[in-house]
Parts: C-alpha cells; sequence; structure tokens
C-alpha cells in the first residue's frame, strides 16, 4: 500500500530539490545548500508566526516551539524573546549545523537514505539519496507548477529564491537562461534569501573551498 507523501518544511523541500534522487549528492555546492537550510529554516519559522524579522535581523515572538523537532531545535538556538540577530550572521555560522540536523531529520522521518563511504579509503563521508524517488519527483512537479503559475503564493516564491540563491536556478527552474534570470530576480525580495545569497557571494569572491557535511564528516566550520 503506498504511504501517504509527507507534509514538508521549507529547508525539507529546498534539500529534495537540491540532492540527486539516485546519487545523494548535493545539485549545488554543498556549503551553499547548508546555507539555504539555515535561511529556508529561519523563513519557515517567520510563515508560522514564531519569529519576525526588520532591516535582516529576526527576533522570536514568543509563540510556543513547533512541533517539528528539526525546526524546534532552530528555534531554541535563537536567542531569547527581546534580543535580536543578524539573518547573515546566523546562517553562515549555524550553517553547517542546521544542514546537519535537517538531513538527519529527513533520514528519521524516512525520507532520505543515509549512505557513508570513505574518499580514497581514509575520510569518511554521507550521501543521501531519496528514500522513495516519487518523493523528489514531487517536489520537482510541485515547483513547477509554482513556476507556471508565476508563484502566486508566498511559500512557494521563497523555495523559489532560496533554491536560486544556493545556485539550483538551471537545475530546478523551466524555460532555459530566462527562467533562470527571472528565478534569481525573485533573491532581494525575500529576505532570508538574500541572506543565504550574500554568504554565497561572499565566499565565491573569497575563493573560500571549505569542505561541508554534506560530503565530509571530518571537516571544520571556516
Amino acid at each position: 500500500m503506498t504511504q501517504p507523501a509527507p507534509e514538508l518544511t521549507l529547508p525539507e523541500e529546498l534539500l529534495l530539490l537540491a540532492l540527486d534522487p539516485l546519487r545523494g549528492k548535493p545539485l549545488c555546492r554543498a556549503r551553499f545548500l547548508e546555507y539555504g537550510t539555515a535561511g529556508a529554516a529561519l523563513r519557515e519559522l517567520e510563515l508560522q508566526g514564531r519569529i519576525t524579522e526588520e532591516r535582516g535581523r529576526v527576533r522570536v515572538t514568543g509563540l510556543p516551539a513547533p512541533p517539528d523537532p528539526f525546526l524546534g531545535q532552530v528555534l531554541g538556538s535563537l536567542p531569547a524573546s527581546g534580543h535580536e540577530i543578524s539573518v547573515r550572521g546566523w546562517v553562515r555560522q549555524a550553517g553547517r549545523h542546521t544542514g546537519e540536523l535537517c538531513l538527519e531529520h529527513l533520514v528519521r522521518r524516512s525520507v532520505l537514505r543515509r549512505e557513508t563511504g570513505r574518499l580514497l579509503g581514509l575520510l569518511p563521508y554521507h550521501r543521501h539519496p531519496a528514500a522513495d524517488p516519487a518523493l523528489p519527483l514531487a517536489a520537482r512537479g510541485r515547483f513547477t507548477a509554482a513556476q507556471d503559475a508565476g508563484f502566486p503564493e508566498p511559500r512557494g516564491r521563497a523555495l523559489a529564491a532560496l533554491a536560486a540563491a544556493v545556485g539550483l536556478a538551471s537545475e530546478v527552474g523551466r524555460g532555459g537562461l530566462r527562467a533562470s534570470w527571472a528565478l534569481h530576480g525573485l533573491i532581494d525580495d525575500d529576505w532570508a534569501a538574500h541572506a543565504v545569497h550574500h554568504n554565497v557571494r561572499r565566499d565565491r569572491s573569497s575563493g573560500n573551498r571549505a569542505p561541508s557535511i554534506t560530503s565530509n564528516t571530518t571537516s571544520g566550520d571556516d
């Protein structure tokens, strides 16, 4: 009997779009995807009314923690109500840990599988193929339908902006170069995607090629 498709949060949808469903490797730079996962988690919390954003800074609203354990951990990592934190800074500092938490959460939910290997027989790494190839296919279908409709819903627009911010526009967009540029045009209108893209540009300009938890568990943060 076919199991019903799980409800997915923004960071989970982003990961399903970004990971090759069979090989489990990111279709963009793994470090960029970590930034994107962190930004998507903040955006999801804002959509739920649990944080607010103003001028690139977020604060918690005081609502109870969400039932989703991953989002609950993210919310618990933010400063107490009344204190603000920079979105750009938090995305950069918390990206790796947040990305790892979200992957583990999806493995526990049987959305992804975790495969471990060793690079050159020494360095351990993880891959995260889909537990059911129908799930990433459905995520692509939802994205394409939203794109065809012009992303009328805030959640769909946020996902598109985040996907473009991490370098997935050409992978997930339909319609060639013009469509890719249209997705990039959404970045500046979304505060979370804008913060993610700032960190992506910073890494690109500095030539930062630090390894990532999605590919190598022995690496440290930058």
